[in-house]
């Protein structure tokens, strides 16, 4: 499968180390992430001379052409709430995780869609563990 992973960028990088955990799964598992390079520790030095334009428009095509989101929202970020939005617009199945005991915007967990599956977890493992029984749904649906 095609999975357009989402995380924080410039709303701050704490969970980073979540992220690549997350990515790595997905990557051994064999799905296709276009967005793998989120979970770098370097991703803002990476993508410093991409212009806004440049992201809205591949993050925006990556979104429409995968099978299905995941997306870390531990760390608040107008970018990911973006993604999650046109996700749901257009209908794309959504893994939401996050850090057990993180306030998390009601606006997102108040989100009635079917299409949302939202897990609270305590470690990495955990988050990898619903992921890939998410997915497992998602392809079995």
């Amino acid at each position: 499968m095609q999975i357009y992973f989402s995380c924080s960028i410039t709303g701050g990088r704490d969970d980073q180390p979540v992220y690549r955990k997350l990515v790595e799964a997905l990557l051994a598992d064999g799905h296709i992430v276009p967005t793998a390079h989120l979970a770098d520790d370097s991703i803002s030095i990476k993508e410093k001379n991409v212009s806004a334009d440049e992201i809205y428009a591949r993050d925006s095509s990556w979104v429409k052409e995968c099978d299905a989101v995941v997306a870390e929202v531990t760390t608040p970020s107008h970018g990911v709430g973006y993604e999650l939005a046109l996700a749901e617009f257009i209908g794309k199945p959504v893994f939401i995780c996050y850090r057990a005991g993180t306030s998390v915007s009601k606006m997102l967990l108040g989100n009635p869609t079917p299409l949302f599956r939202f897990y609270a977890y305590t470690s990495a493992e955990e988050a990898i563990h619903n992921m890939r029984v998410f997915l497992k749904q998602v392809t079995e649906e």
